[in-house]
């Protein structure tokens, strides 16, 4: 579930996200249906605003456009994303639902193995596959930053 820093309820730590994630894929027998989950979890997150939409926010690595907001609230970072592709949106939703509202330290050092145990790497193209290592690397390096250049 995506976490919002306007809420006060505490996410799970980390590992049992990425099981939540690993067990909600296995509900897909093919990779169609998964790339429709995808995208459909990228039309839940929550709208990003405009003021966001801009070069310093873009994330760069991504085939299509990608931007990332990191708010610093009550020692968690929470993350907010919006993209021009539904398919990229969705990659971002899943990384977010996983990190989101999680104590910076944590998502630094989270590995997350759920990408692998998915599958999604083996299924993405190399263009995609970067990209999504590209806002990996980028939300850790906002949970890195702490509360520098991050809003409360």
């Amino acid at each position: 579930m995506y976490m919002d820093c306007n809420t006060e309820e505490i996410p799970k730590p980390i590992s049992e996200l990425e099981k939540t994630v690993i067990e909600d894929f296995a509900l897909f027998d093919d990779w169609a249906d998964k790339y429709q989950y995808v995208i459909e979890l990228g039309q839940k997150l929550l709208p990003l605003d405009n003021k966001y939409k801009t070069e310093e926010y873009k994330i760069k690595g991504c085939q299509s456009t990608l931007w990332i907001h990191a708010v610093r609230k009550n020692n968690r970072i929470y993350f907010y994303a919006d993209s021009d592709s539904t398919f990229v949106k969705g990659l971002a939703a899943v990384l977010i639902n996983v990190l989101s509202g999680q104590p910076a330290k944590e998502i630094v050092d989270s590995h997350l193995e759920f990408i692998d145990k998915i599958g999604l790497t083996s299924h993405l193209a190399a263009s995609r596959s970067n990209g999504l290592s590209s806002m990996i690397r980028q939300l850790k390096l906002y949970a890195l930053a702490g509360s520098e250049g991050l809003t409360t």
